[in-house]
């Protein structure tokens, strides 16, 4: 494994080597998501080279990032991966090195870092949630902006085949910056919120736009991920969003696939919610559904 001052943007702070390694990988899993399971895929650094940038995001600030990229010389495809409510945990992190693995260059930003490390948080309702709220939609557009920026200066990115994942939070912020943005040739959205929320729901006081309201307006072809069982995310709202975009012609040439059983969260491998076989099916999916859109 190899520790590199990225490209671009020189960073505010230490990232020496005794920094990034306390930094990167003394952080398990998030607290609040309840005991991980013992079970958790757990994938090495083996071939990879492991950083932890900052780059420029709303407003100039300055986001950390965590970014796992193959050793390999040349320029390889790279995915913005959008984390869950829980931030930039262990589970995240690894998520990151599987893309490594495939070949991409997976760039993790940490949306919550301006409000705290939800990670470190175990109240979701009194702790977390004002932090993953205080990341406003505005905000996540404009740091996805400048992580696509960062990226696109690298010299081992090849900025023509760029694409974006995202998980629970970061499934809808998947759809939304595929309408918002014309950088990605992919997305690949698992679990996210297509509807708005209920009055005095989380997220409805932002009052801000969700993926059924721009499924006409998507730039690049998304594959959503659900689950039949998720409670938080009911079919009848997965309908409205195919509706949504047969209504609109599709012209991005989106597609949903549900997963018979599975729960929200049924990739999150380190949760009672994993559900092997829907995760390794939809990630083999998500991993087509790339290269089949020159990613």
């Amino acid at each position: 494994m190899l520790l590199r001052t990225p490209e671009g943007d020189p960073p505010p702070r230490d990232v020496s080597r005794r920094t990034a390694l306390a930094s990167m990988f003394t952080a398990g899993y998030a607290l609040g998501a309840g005991p991980a399971n013992a079970q958790a895929i757990a994938t090495d650094e083996t071939g990879l080279i492991i950083e932890e940038p900052t780059f420029r995001g709303a407003g100039g600030y300055q986001l950390p990032a965590y970014v796992a990229r193959p050793a390999a010389e040349g320029r390889h495809p790279a995915v913005v991966v959008v984390n869950e409510i829980f931030g930039i945990h262990a589970y995240i992190k690894d998520v990151c090195r599987r893309l490594a693995k495939a070949g991409y260059v997976a760039l993790a930003p940490d949306y919550f870092d301006r409000a705290g490390d939800p990670s470190t948080m175990t109240d979701i309702q009194n702790q977390i949630r004002p932090v993953v709220a205080a990341a406003t939609y505005p905000q996540v557009m404009a740091d996805t902006d400048g992580a696509v920026r960062h990226l696109r200066r690298q010299r081992h990115v090849n900025r023509r085949a760029l694409a974006i994942t995202g998980f629970c939070w970061g499934g809808a912020v998947t759809w939304m910056a595929a309408a918002h943005s014309r950088a990605f040739r992919a997305g690949a959205a698992w679990y996210g919120r297509l509807v708005p929320p209920d009055p005095g729901g989380f997220g409805a006081e932002e009052g801000r736009p969700w993926p059924v309201d721009v499924a006409g307006a998507l730039k690049c072809p998304v594959l959503g991920l659900y689950g039949s069982e998720d409670r938080g995310i009911p079919l009848e709202t997965v309908e409205r969003m195919r509706a949504a975009l047969a209504a609109a012609g599709n012209p991005s040439r989106s597609e949903i696939v549900v997963y018979d059983g599975a729960q929200h969260g049924f990739h999150a491998d380190y949760r009672a919610s994993y559900k092997r076989d829907a995760a390794e099916d939809a990630w083999a999916r998500m991993l087509a559904w790339f290269r089949a859109n020159g990613v």
